[in-house]
C-alpha cells in the first residue's frame, strides 16, 4: 500500500511530507494505523546527524494507533486493538532473557538503523529504500509496519492522542526514578532539565514521597510548570550557580539523587559535586560520541557516590506503561498537562517549538480524512 509519511532526507534539513510505498507485515510484524505520535529529542538528534541513523528515513518512536493487520506469528495483539508503541528488542539475548529489554545487546541495530535485521526496510520511494522501522515503529507515518515486540495493548476507552508520549519520553523519565533510582520516602531528589523526560521524573519523585524535589532548567516557564507539578524548589541554572544552590537547598548536606537529562560535562560535574554521602547521579540524555566528564575522585571517594546511565527508564514497556496509565487515572501522574497537539503536516513547527521550549511535549495528530486503504 501507499502511505503518507514524514521523511528526514539529510542531516540538518527539513522533514518532508511524502507518499511512500509500505511493505506488508512479516510474520513478527503488525500493520498499525497511527493516530498520534510524540516528538522526542531523539528524533531531532537523528534528524541533525548526532545519532548516525542512515537517511533518508521515517522517524518517530512515540506512536499510538489501531492494529489493522497482524503477521502469522503474532499472538499478543489482534486487529482492532488499541496500542501504544515503544522501543523494540530481540527477546533472545542475555539482557532480554533477564527482563532487561532496554539493554538488549542488539538495541542499536533494531532501534536506530532504520532497517530490519536482514537489512531490508519497510518503506520505499521511487529511488529505493527509505529507512524504517525506526525504533521498531517509524510512527511519523499514517500507516506503519511495526515489530510486534514494540506494542503495548491499552484499553479502547483511553485517548490515544494523550498516551502516545508514554512510549519513550514519559517512560524514560518515570522509569529512571521508579525502576532504577528508587528514592526512599524522605530523600532529596533533583532533576536537571524539566522538559518531557525531566517532568516525568519530577512527578515520579513526588509519587515516591521525596521530601524535596528540586527542578533545574534555564526556561522560567518550565520551572513554573515544575512547581505546579510538585517541585518544592526551582533553580534557573542560567542565572544561578548550580552547585551552590543545590547545596543551599539541602542545607549543605547535598542531594541524595540527581537525574540529568542534559549530557553537558560541566553540568554533570556540578551535579556530582552536589551529591550527598552515598548519593546517586544518573544520566538519561544523549551526547555526541566522545563526550567526556572529568569527575573529581580524591575528596569524593569518601562519599561512596555512584554514577549510572539509564536507557528507556530500564522499563519493560508491556508492564510499565500500564502502570503509568494507572497512576495517571489516579491523578498521581498528570503527564497530559505537558502535551501540546499539532497537525501532522505541522511537524517542523512542532520540532521548532520543542527546541525553543514553547512546547514541553509536542504530539502530532494524524489526519485520516483521506486515509489510505490497506
Amino acid at each position: 500500500m501507499r502511505t503518507r509519511a514524514a521523511v528526514a532526507r539529510q542531516a540538518g534539513g527539513p522533514i518532508l511530507i511524502e507518499d511512500l510505498e509500505l511493505d506488508e507485515p512479516r510474520r513478527d510484524e503488525v500493520l498499525v494505523r497511527m493516530i498520534a505520535s510524540g516528538v522526542c529529542h531523539t528524533d531531532a538528534a537523528v534528524r541533525d546527524g548526532v545519532i548516525p541513523t542512515p537517511l533518508p528515513a521515517v522517524l518517530g518512536h512515540e506512536g499510538a494507533g489501531i492494529v489493522e493487520a497482524v503477521g502469522a506469528d503474532v499472538t499478543t495483539v489482534a486487529v482492532g486493538d488499541h496500542v501504544v508503541l515503544s522501543a523494540s528488542s530481540c527477546g533472545t539475548c542475555r539482557p532480554c532473557l533477564r527482563g532487561e529489554v532496554a539493554y538488549c545487546e542488539h538495541n542499536f541495530d533494531i532501534n536506530f538503523t532504520g532497517r530490519r535485521r536482514d537489512g531490508t526496510t519497510t518503506f520505499r520511494d521511487a529511488d529505493g529504500a527509505v529507512g524504517g522501522p525506526f525504533f521498531g515503529q517509524s510512527s511519523f507515518a499514517r500507516y506503519s509496519v511495526v515489530l510486534a515486540r514494540s506494542l503495548v495493548k491499552v484499553d479502547r476507552d483511553l485517548d490515544l492522542t494523550l498516551l502516545a508520549p508514554l512510549g519513550c519520553g514519559m517512560q524514560t523519565g518515570a522509569g529512571a526514578v521508579l525502576n532504577e533510582l528508587r528514592p526512599e520516602p524522605g530523600s532529596t531528589f533533583a532533576v536537571i532539565g524539566v522538559g518531557a523526560v525531566g517532568s516525568a521524573a519530577l512527578m515520579s519523585a513526588v509519587v515516591s514521597s521525596c521530601s524535596r524535589v528540586i527542578a533545574v532548567d534555564v526556561v522560567d516557564a518550565r520551572l513554573d510548570l515544575a512547581r505546579e507539578l510538585g517541585a518544592t524548589d526551582v533553580i534557573n541554572s542560567r542565572r544561578e550557580d548550580l552547585l551552590a544552590r543545590l547545596l543551599e537547598v539541602t542545607g549543605g548536606r547535598g542531594v541524595d539523587y540527581v537525574l540529568s537529562t542534559a549530557a553537558i560535562p560541566s553540568v554533570l560535574r556540578s551535579a556530582a559535586d552536589a551529591l550527598a554521602v552515598r548519593g546517586s547521579l544518573a544520566l538519561v540524555g544523549s551526547s555526541p560520541s566522545g563526550t567526556e566528564v572529568p569527575f573529581e575522585i580524591g575528596e569524593s571517594l569518601n562519599k561512596g557516590w555512584s554514577f549510572r546511565t539509564i536507557i528507556q527508564g530500564s522499563s519493560v514497556p508491556q508492564t510499565f506503561i500500564p502502570a503509568l496509565i494507572e497512576l495517571w487515572r489516579r491523578g498521581q501522574f498528570p503527564f497530559d498537562r505537558l502535551i501540546t497537539h499539532y497537525r501532522f503536516d505541522d511537524i517542523d513547527r512542532a520540532f521548532d517549538d520543542s527546541e525553543r521550549g514553547v512546547a514541553v511535549k509536542p504530539v502530532l495528530i494524524h489526519d485520516h480524512d483521506t486515509e489510505e486503504t490497506p
